[in-house]
């Protein structure tokens, strides 16, 4: 499976919120957490993270279908932050994510830390991110009742 990243502008706005809003429908309806989940912001929310200067939007292909995206924040002293990634659900579970952090990885070979978050009581995206290098750090924020986030950070050498 061929997977690549291509680099997007304001044109790719719709086309990234769309595949936002479906990825992160069933979090919302599942956690009801209306103020923070991807899938209820605006699509002028993603134009205005287009439009940071140190932030970087890829739409993620497979065979040239769009499945996905990464947005990648730059901060100080080499850090960069992954916030979001997202995979279509139909493309879920095929090593896709994997593979992008890699080309990421690559990508952004200055990179001395990466950070990321995630939902604690998906155990799967966990699992991914600790099984790619990421560690917990103890941090956590309490969203609802229903829905912890907990920071994750990576520390290259």
């Amino acid at each position: 499976m061929e997977i690549s990243l291509f680099k997007s502008s304001l044109n790719e706005a719709s086309i990234i919120h769309e595949m936002q809003v479906k990825t992160f429908m069933p979090f919302l309806n599942k956690y009801q957490d209306y103020e923070t989940s991807p899938a209820n912001e605006s699509v002028e929310r993603t134009i205005d993270r287009l439009n940071q200067s140190f932030t970087e939007y890829y739409i993620i292909k497979s065979s040239d279908l769009n499945v996905g995206a990464i947005r990648i924040v730059r901060k100080e002293n080499k850090t960069y932050r992954v916030s979001p990634i997202f995979i279509l659900p139909e493309h879920q579970g095929k090593g896709i994510a994997q593979r992008v952090f890699s080309i990421i990885e690559d990508k952004y070979n200055d990179a001395r830390v990466w950070e990321l978050d995630s939902i604690l009581q998906e155990q799967g995206n966990c699992y991914l991110y600790e099984k790619i290098g990421y560690q917990k750090t103890g941090e956590t924020k309490q969203i609802n009742d229903k829905m912890t986030i907990l920071f994750y950070k990576k520390t290259l050498i």
